[in-house]
Formats: C-alpha cells, structure tokens, sequence
C-alpha cells in the first residue's frame, strides 16, 4: 500500500500540495505556540531592585489569610496594612529605621517626562543603591532628585503638587552606563526623589520599612512586641531578608502575570490553529477523493478490495502527514523567535523572554509532529471509507455533475453538532447566562456552530444562490448549482474566517456596547471629577469640592470585599465606598431587592451573584485591609455585564482613599459656574457625565487585539490555501467543459468571467453562512445580557467582515482565474 501511495502522490503531487501546505503551516504553528507556551510556564525569580541594599525589610500584612475545612486559603489584600506603631517604636531601639513610600508623580515642563514617574523619599535612595552622577541631594522643599536621563540639574517641573526644580540626577550603583528606558539608563523605574518631610505629606501611610538591625534581633522585637499587647499580632507584618525583598519591590509578580496573558494569547491561538487545521485537511482530502471517483471505480474493476481502496487512502495520508509535520517543526522552530520578538517589542512580555534556543523543551516538537500526523489521518479517515464504497460501474456511467450532495454520514454529524450547538446555548442561558460573557467562552462557542453549518453547507448552495443576469450568469449558476460539493468546498474555509471575523470581534464590541450603555445608565451626575495625578484625591482637594456652591457632592472610593463562600471558596469582590445618603442623588444603580437607603456602617449591598444575596442576610465579610466583618445585606443589585460591585460606607472602606466624585448641580445653579470653580481645585481632573460616558467605554487592550488578529490571520492563510487548492483541482478537472464552450463560441474573456463568478458564488454562500453564524453567536450572547438585566446589545464588526470578506474574494477570483487561463491556451501541435 506505500508503493501505491507512493507513486500516487508523485504522480498526483498538485493534488496533495494543499493539503501538504495546510498541515505543514498548522504544525508550524502548533510547534511555535507550544514553544512560547513552554517559556511562559515559568517567570524567572526577579532579584531585588529597590531594597538590593537593605539588611532588613519590615512590611505591612499584605495577605489575607482565612482558614476553611480544607485548608487555609488566602487572597492578596488590596491595600497592605501599614505596620503597627508600637512595632515601629520597638524596632527603632534595635537601630536606625527607614520609613517607604510611594506615589505616583505627573510632571509638565519636561518634553521626555515619562509617564511612569513614581515618588520616594530621598532617605531610601541608598538602598537600591543609587548614586548621584549630578548634583546634590534634596534639601528643600520643592527640591527632587531623578532618575534617568529625561531630566538635567536645573530643570524645572510642573506638578499637581507645586513647582519643583531638579537638584540632581542618580543612576543605580550596578548600571554600567546610561540609556532611555527601564534596565538601561533608568534601572528599573522612573524614580523622582523628594526631601523626606515633604514626601510625608504626600503620602502620609507607610506600608513598609527598612531596619538596619540584626534579622534575629528584628524578629525578636516583632513577636515581642506581638505578645506584649496579647493580640496574635505575629501576622500584622512580614520581615523580608534575601531574595524576598523584591516582595517589597513595586508590582513584584508582573512578570508571572505578564506570562499569564500570553499563555491565554497563545493557548487561544493554538486551539484556533488546531480546529482550522483539522477543518481545511480534511475539507481537502474529502474533495480530492471525491474527484477521484473515477480512479477508484477503475481499481476496483481491476480487482481492488474496499479494504484495499481504504488502506491506499489512508497510506496517503500518512505520508502527507509524515512529511508536512516534519516540515512543520522545522519552520516551527525558526519562527518561535520571531514570534518573542514581536510580543517583546510590543509590550506584551517581559525584555526577558525568548522562545526556542538551544535550552528549549522538545516536547512542543513532539506534540506539534504527532498532532499533525493524527490530523491527516482523522481528515482523510471519512474520505477513505467513502472511497472503498465506490462501485466500479461509477468509472463508466458516472458524470461529472455531483449527485447526491450529502453523504448519509454528513448530514448526521452535521444535524447532531447543530442540535448540540443549540442546546449547549439554551442550557447555558438557563442555568448561568454569564458564562457567556467570558473570554474563553466566546471563543471556543462558535466553533461547534461551524462545524454543524459547515458539515451542512451543500444543502444550502442552491436556496442560496440567485438566478444572475446574463449567460455568464446563467452558467455561473448552473456550474455552482451542478458541483455543489466544489461550491461547498470553496465556501467553508470562507464561511469559517467569515464567522470568527464576526463572532470574536463582535463578541467583545457588543460586551463593550453593553458596559458603556450600562454606565450611560446609572451616571445621573453632572460632573465627575477624579484625581488628575496619582490614584486618589488629596483630603483638603475634596473638601474644597464640597464647598462649591449649589452642588451635591458625593465621594466614593474603590475598594474590594473577600468573603468565604461554601466553607472552601475566598472570593474577591470589587466594591465601592460611599455615602448612602449622597448616593442615591448621583447614581442610578440596578436595585432588585431592599433600598440603598438603608446601607449603613452595619450593611452591605450585594449583587445577585454573591451566594448569599438576600435582604436581611448576614454575610462575613474580610474588608479590603482583612479586617474582618459581619454585615447585613441591605440591598440587592442585577448582575449587568459584571461591573456592578458591592457598596459600603466610607466606615467599611478598609483604608481606601476617595478616587471619584460625583456632583450633581441643585436646581437653579448654573452649571457652566459650577464646572468652572470645580476646575479651580487643584489635583483634579473634571468631567461632565457625557464625557465620564464616554471616558468609561471599555477598550480593548493590546494583548485581546493582537490574539483576535492572530486568529484572524491564521483563518485567512488557511482560506487562502484551501480556496487555492480546491479551485486549481476543479480548474484542471475541467478542461473538457472549457474546451467545449470555446467550441461553442464563447471567448477567452467570457470563459475567465465565469470562473470569477462562480468563485464570487462560493464566496458569497460562505459568507452569507458566516454571518448567519456570527448572528446566531452574537444573539446568544444578547439574550444573556438580557437575563443578567444588563442592556441587551447586537454590535457586528463591520469593519473585520468587509475586511475579510474583500480579501476571500480577491483569493477567489485571483485564483479562479489563474487555474482557468492555462487551460484556454491552445495545444501545441
């Protein structure tokens, strides 16, 4: 059966070139994907940056620690707390104690001012170490020190804050030299240095420390000092030593969390290569064999079993299969590091990261050969056993017009995969129509719908396709409609980049069309001012904004609630601090249970998904700084898009600081006054309620765009490769029917105008099943708004489908057209 299978793909090598460029690419990127996978497993231990120096580190409790039947569970606390005064006092008799802080800083003045600048005081300088290169050490206030070099000795700045003038500029101790960015001339942040006591003021909590003290005396102190006030105090701080001061470093998991998005970026993208592989393969195999049927009646005249027929088929594949994944790894292997340097440079991983090298795992390899191998023969595996079922009489009387256009086999796998598709959705949207609102589920749903219309295309080729002007219409017509199964062919590769064009895209612009109506919803102030530097208002910003005339003002601040569901489950909720009694004036929020005017120091409002959210439950709750809490459920809110959090009052807030404020303006004033003395304050940024609107529709951000656009991409090259392969088949299939219409009188160019308009047909019926797919998806997903009491919402991405939908038809007529033109040349004599 080799030799066989042998000799057929050398004699019938266009045949199986698509197939082979199909599988090869996907196990191209299969071995590309499972390589980057490989190095986003693990993120390298940073060391420490800016405590490299520092003996010792004492930090506030940052975790949350609960225990439950089945162990202790913790979640990391949104603010850490800052370290308890008698611990301070009792660790500065051990030696001297340096106390850390940091804040964002916005400076106007300098062209190069980063964007990142972050604040300390100038005492903690040396322990990175930094050293001056220019200049002298702040003094005054007003003075700073930086890092870097987008500022010189003598430049002046502009913050929220007041003036401040650059006294001098430092670099860290191990830097060899200067540059531009992080790692380079700037180390490892933006820093701007402040006088201490200044520094104080703008940031008044400390959450961490540095002792220069023995570690043993340090811990000593801390569990002394624990028992003194007989409180189990021993976890209120953490002494960081070694390599766990880069705990107390800024955002010291980035790295891990950074590798997360890209194991998500890239599983999506492997998954989507994987189907779309799977889907051309065996698309092509089956319509190759189905050209065959001539052969294969010819076989078995001459005495071939259907076992033989099958085992040639399958013999096939495995050679196709053995030489396309091999091929595969090698181009594999020499764009994995292409691909690291395209997610490195834009800013989707760490300078870090590299794929592939000498160092790299061959397990990717292994998976991506053997995956491609299993992927021929499952695609040539219903193309086999239809083959051995071929009569020999078809090699006599049968024509070349397709009989029947569904297999019996087909149109099951197909109605079966369809009645699942749809009820999978009904059950989803029944019993957790949020399910659908998340990522992973909006991506791998449409992918059982089109399957079940692809398998069950043909049988819509002819209600599809119209009757068209013109006898090259007409014949247009009558070629899709007789070889409906190339039609098919032509149309599913389309039909799936049609559809993930519009369902992917789609799916995160209705989401995002939803959250922005919602907010459009419950924004009922006229202003919102929020801070224009940093995270959050400064005490005397607020009471300034209070004492405008003829407003209502409400202050919210954000925070996060825990709370232990089942016994087993710490889950973290977002949630907001308020003034009950101001808060019903400037926001409209989707109550379904209880009053809002009824939270107090002692309640909570909850929204539907918490397990317990009925009025009048008590429900324990850890605040946002662990403190722990049994409150009273007071209200209940609709779920919506999942941005509806819980609210407390400021009592409950767990140490956060007000972010937002809402201002409503009374009847009578005027509201263009009132905006402009709200602009008087200082530190912040003033909004009317159409642009916060307008502010808070969600965006989609660089790591979900370049996924959709790499699934997008990969659906088209396969397009492209199947379109090309089936129509330069079905063009050399065809030269009988050619040569007889130029008999018949019809010239070159009518001849190459059919071929374009029945390529343009195919396109058309795969585009019109794909939209019917993405409106089905998008649909399902509009009617679980609807259930989650969030505004129901159809947005279609005209702009990916135009796109996509021009680029299948250029492949298609292209190609269409360079099959056909050989074919009217005029045999040599």
């Amino acid at each position: 059966m080799l030799s066989v299978a042998w000799h057929t793909l050398r004699a019938r090598w266009a045949a199986f070139a698509g197939s082979s460029v199909a599988l090869a690419l996907g196990v191209a990127l299969l071995t590309v994907m499972g390589q980057a996978l490989a190095a986003s497993l693990d993120a390298p231990v940073r060391a420490p940056e800016r405590f490299a120096a520092a003996p010792v580190v004492v930090r506030g409790q940052d975790t949350l620690r609960v225990a439950t039947s089945t162990g202790e569970r913790t979640k990391e606390l949104a603010r850490p707390r800052p370290v308890p005064a008698g611990t301070v006092a009792a660790l500065r008799a051990l030696g001297p104690v340096t106390e850390d802080r940091s804040f964002p800083v916005r400076a106007y003045g300098a062209p190069a001012a980063p964007d990142d600048l972050v604040g300390h005081p100038w005492s903690t300088a040396r322990f990175a170490p930094y050293r001056l290169t220019a200049g002298r050490a702040p003094a005054a206030a007003g003075e700073v020190v930086t890092s870097g070099d987008w500022a010189t000795v003598g430049t002046r700045l502009h913050t929220a804050d007041g003036p401040l003038r650059v006294v001098g500029t430092v670099t860290t101790v191990s830097e060899p030299g200067t540059g531009t960015g992080p790692g380079t001339g700037t180390g490892f942040e933006y820093a701007v240095f402040y006088p201490d006591a200044q520094a104080a003021r703008l940031a008044p909590e400390s959450t961490q420390l540095v002792v220069e003290a023995d570690v043993a005396a340090v811990r000593a102190a801390v569990k002394d000092q624990a028992e003194e006030v007989d409180e189990d105090q021993a976890e209120d701080v953490r002494i960081l030593t070694g390599d766990a001061r880069r705990l107390a470093d800024a955002d010291p998991d980035r790295d891990a969390e950074a590798l997360t998005a890209l194991n998500a970026l890239f599983g999506t993208a492997g998954g989507v290569t994987a189907f779309v592989s799977v889907f051309v393969v065996a698309s092509t195999f089956a319509f190759a064999v189905d050209r065959r049927r001539r052969e294969f009646g010819l076989l078995r005249t001459a005495g071939a079993t259907p076992g033989q027929i099958r085992r040639t088929v399958l013999a096939e594949a495995l050679l196709v299969g053995t030489l396309a994944s091999a091929t595969g790894c090698v181009l594999g292997a020499y764009g994995a590091p292409h691909l690291a340097e395209l997610v490195v440079d834009g800013g989707l991983a760490p300078k870090w990261y590299a794929i592939g090298g000498p160092s790299a795992d061959v397990w990717p390899y292994h998976l991506a050969f053997w995956t491609g191998l299993l992927v021929a023969l499952c695609g040539a595996l219903a193309a086999s056993w239809r083959a051995g079922r071929t009569a020999p009489a078809q090699a006599l009387r049968e024509a070349s017009v397709d009989g029947r256009a569904l297999t019996l086999g087909r149109r099951a796998c197909g109605t079966a995969l369809l009645l699942t598709a749809v009820a999978v959705l009904a059950y989803t949207l029944t019993t957790d129509p949020g399910e659908l609102l998340h990522r992973k589920s909006y991506i791998s749903r449409p992918l059982l719908l089109i399957t079940a219309v692809a398998l069950l295309s043909p049988l819509t080729v002819r209600p599809l396709v119209p009757r068209l002007p013109g006898a090259v219409g007409l014949l247009a017509r009558a070629g899709a409609v007789a070889g409906v199964r190339r039609t098919a062919a032509v149309a599913a590769p389309v039909l799936v980049t049609v559809a993930l064009a519009g369902s992917l895209p789609g799916a995160t612009a209705t989401i995002g069309a939803a959250r922005a109506a919602e907010v459009r919803q419950q924004t009922v102030a006229d202003f919102v001012v929020t801070p224009q530097d940093g995270t959050t208002l400064r005490a005397e910003a607020v009471e300034k904004l209070r004492q405008v005339p003829g407003t209502v003002v409400s202050a919210s601040s954000a925070t996060t609630v825990f709370t232990l569901e089942d016994d087993v489950a710490l889950v973290r909720s977002e949630a907001r601090a308020a003034d009950p009694a101001l808060l019903t004036t400037t926001v409209r929020l989707p109550v379904t249970a209880g009053r809002l005017t009824d939270l107090d120091d002692g309640s909570i409002v909850v929204t539907e998904e918490w397990a317990r959210h009925r009025v009048g439950q008590q429900v324990r709750v850890w605040l946002g700084d662990g403190t722990p809490k049994t409150l009273r459920i007071a209200a209940v809110l609709s779920v919506g898009t999942g941005d509806n959090g819980a609210y407390v009052t400021p009592a409950n807030a767990g140490g956060g600081g007000v972010d937002r404020v809402d201002v409503r303006v009374r009847a009578g004033a005027d509201p263009t006054a009132v905006g402009a003395r709200l602009r008087t304050v200082d530190g912040v940024r003033v909004m009317s309620g159409t642009q916060w609107v307008r502010a808070a529709h969600p965006q989609t951000n660089r790591t979900t765009r370049l996924g959709l656009l790499l699934v997008l991409g990969i659906a088209l090259v396969y397009t492209g490769i199947s379109v090309s392969n089936t129509l330069a088949m079905a063009a050399a299939e065809r030269r009988a029917d050619l040569t007889a219409l130029r008999r018949a009188g019809a010239t070159s160019g009518q001849i190459l105008r059919l071929a374009a308009a029945e390529a343009l047909i195919a396109v058309a019926v795969g585009t019109l099943l794909g939209l019917l797919v993405t409106a089905v998806n998008l649909a399902g997903l509009s009617a679980a708004l609807h259930l989650l009491a969030a505004p129901p919402t159809i947005a279609l991405p005209w702009q990916a489908l135009t796109w996509t939908t021009a680029a299948c038809a250029l492949l298609a007529t292209t190609t269409a057209m360079t099959s056909t033109a050989p074919a009217l040349r005029p045999p040599r004599p």
